[in-house]
């Protein structure tokens, strides 16, 4: 069994691994009160997929600025610090490692979420998206612009989240630079039409990301920071994955070679082995570090793209929904459980922590 490169440990910067299957991301919707604190029930739905070679948590937000969608825990009180901490607690008595991933969505939000204020975002551009508010999804408006100074206080809010995150005790924090959110719109030529020094030419336009995974490394050290991306990422007609994006962000992962980060978390696209192997093939191309392949990776996909060698770790959403205890399911050949997709953002205990290990008979 231990021959599925899947079960095999890896060593991604400082986080030392006992297999290569990562917990992805994934936004689940159960912070059910005004603190936007997770609970104890947050605890339980982590600890009980502990055996995840490494968890991710859900997106965090760093501020109240950063909110974007509906009952999503925040990582910028000391309400929410202490929520995390059970949470890292119940994962390490459990045998698990964990980081928190911190996010931010930018122009994607609605004044719904902020008081009845703008969002903001690099220029003041409409991105076209969707916003999940309290009273339904409401299309994106056009934003503010961000001033100098907000921008330096947004990069102030990741590294003040990451100190929270380390005092919640966490084994490390994750950047969320994926989809729609503020990190790809700075670094999107049609919603980045900036002329200082965070706009104007990719280089430019890729500093926000580059300032905060500094002011993160501070806090944590590099080798255990994280980025996740999805350079193929097409939504509406602001993100489109054209050789141009694409171009782009080769340029941005070989600049990232320099930041020593534990891994890149990076999103393929949907399709087979073949298609897969040549896009992370270029992706490896390009930046020597670790990477950890993401999307729609089935246990038999999971295990060929370890055995080309182009990545070192595959992360896997929805399955870790319904089985509590994927690895352990890899590990012995026990099929899969699909989830409830009507209880994916919606419920407490229900589709959430319901779903039991595996039993035979």
């Amino acid at each position: 069994m231990t021959t599925q490169p899947l079960l095999h440990p890896v060593r991604l910067g400082a986080l030392e691994l006992p297999n290569s299957v990562v917990m992805a991301p994934m936004t689940r919707a159960r912070a059910h009160n005004a603190e936007l604190a997770p609970t104890g029930l947050h605890a339980t739905y982590y600890a009980q997929r502990a055996g995840a070679g490494l968890i991710v948590t859900e997106g965090t937000w760093v501020s109240p600025d950063a909110i974007g969608f509906i009952d999503v825990p925040g990582i910028y009180t000391d309400a929410q610090t202490a929520g995390w901490a059970k949470v890292t607690e119940a994962v390490h008595e459990a045998g698990g490692r964990i980081v928190s991933q911190l996010g931010h969505v930018g122009a994607a939000s609605h004044p719904d979420h902020l008081g009845g204020r703008l969002p903001a975002g690099p220029s003041a551009v409409n991105p076209g998206e969707k916003s999940f508010t309290p009273s339904g999804p409401k299309d994106t408006l056009t934003p503010r612009a961000y001033t100098a100074a907000e921008i330096a206080g947004t990069i102030g809010d990741y590294r003040h989240a990451a100190e929270n995150a380390r005092r919640a005790g966490f084994d490390g924090v994750e950047i969320h630079a994926q989809g729609q959110h503020l990190i790809p719109q700075f670094l999107n030529p049609r919603l980045n039409r900036r002329t200082d020094a965070y706009g104007g030419s990719g280089e430019k336009r890729a500093r926000f990301l580059l300032d905060i995974l500094d002011a993160v490394g501070d806090v944590w050290g590099s080798d255990r920071v994280g980025v996740k991306m999805s350079p193929c990422w097409t939504s509406g007609t602001a993100f489109t994955a054209d050789e141009e994006t694409l171009a782009g962000y080769d340029q941005l992962l070989k600049k990232l070679n320099d930041s020593d980060l534990a891994y890149l978390h990076l999103l393929g696209t949907p399709g087979t082995i073949e298609e897969r192997i040549a896009l992370f093939s270029r992706y490896r191309a390009h930046h020597q570090g670790n990477i950890v392949a993401n999307l729609g990776f089935t246990q038999a996909l999971g295990n060929e793209i370890l055995d080309h060698r182009i990545v070192d770790a595959v992360s896997f959403g929805a399955p870790f929904i319904a089985n509590p205890d994927l690895v352990e399911r890899f590990a012995q050949g026990h099929p899969l459980v699909d989830g409830d997709r009507d209880t994916y953002y919606a419920g407490h205990a229900e589709g959430y922590t319901d779903y039991p290990a595996f039993t035979a008979g």
